[in-house]
C-alpha cells in the first residue's frame, strides 16, 4: 500500500501560501495608512468646527421691506476680533437683489445688531449670511 502525500511537492508549484501571505500583508498596511489619513482629516475638521474659526454669525430673523431689508444678526467671536459678514437677498424669482459686508470691531464675544440691506432690481424675500470672516 502506498502513503498518500498531503502537502504538494516543494517548489514544483510555486509559494501560494507566501503569495497569500504578502498580499495579506499589503492590504493590512493600506488599510492602516488609509485609516490613519481618514483619522487624521476628521481631527483637522473636528479642530477646524470647534476652535479654529474665531468670528461666526447667525441670522436671528429679517424683515423685508420696498428697497431694503432689515437683519436681526448675532455674531460669536473673541472678545478682541474684528471681522466682517456678508448678507445677501435675493427677489422670488431667485435674483440676487442685493449683497453687503458689514463690520463687527466692539469688543465683546456676542453681538446683536440689526443691520438695513440695500436692494435694487426688486424686492428682497430672503436674507442669507454668505460668511463671516475675521480681519
Amino acid at each position: 500500500m502506498s502513503a498518500v502525500q498531503q502537502h504538494l511537492p516543494e517548489g514544483r508549484y510555486g509559494s501560494a501560501r507566501s503569495a497569500d501571505a504578502r498580499a495579506d500583508r499589503k492590504l493590512k498596511i493600506a488599510g492602516i495608512v488609509l485609516g490613519v489619513l481618514f483619522a487624521a482629516l476628521i481631527g483637522w475638521f473636528g479642530w477646524y468646527y470647534v476652535g479654529g474659526n474665531t468670528f461666526s454669525g447667525e441670522v436671528i430673523a429679517f424683515k423685508t421691506y420696498d428697497d431694503n431689508v432689515k437683519v436681526h444678526l448675532e455674531i460669536r467671536k473673541d472678545t478682541d476680533a474684528t471681522g466682517y459678514c456678508t448678507i445677501r437677498s435675493q427677489d422670488a424669482d431667485g435674483a440676487e437683489v442685493g449683497r453687503a459686508d458689514f463690520h463687527f470691531d466692539q469688543k465683546r464675544s456676542r453681538v446683536d445688531k440689526v443691520v438695513t440691506l440695500r436692494t435694487a432690481g426688486g424686492r428682497g424675500t430672503t436674507a442669507e449670511l454668505v460668511g463671516c470672516h475675521a480681519d
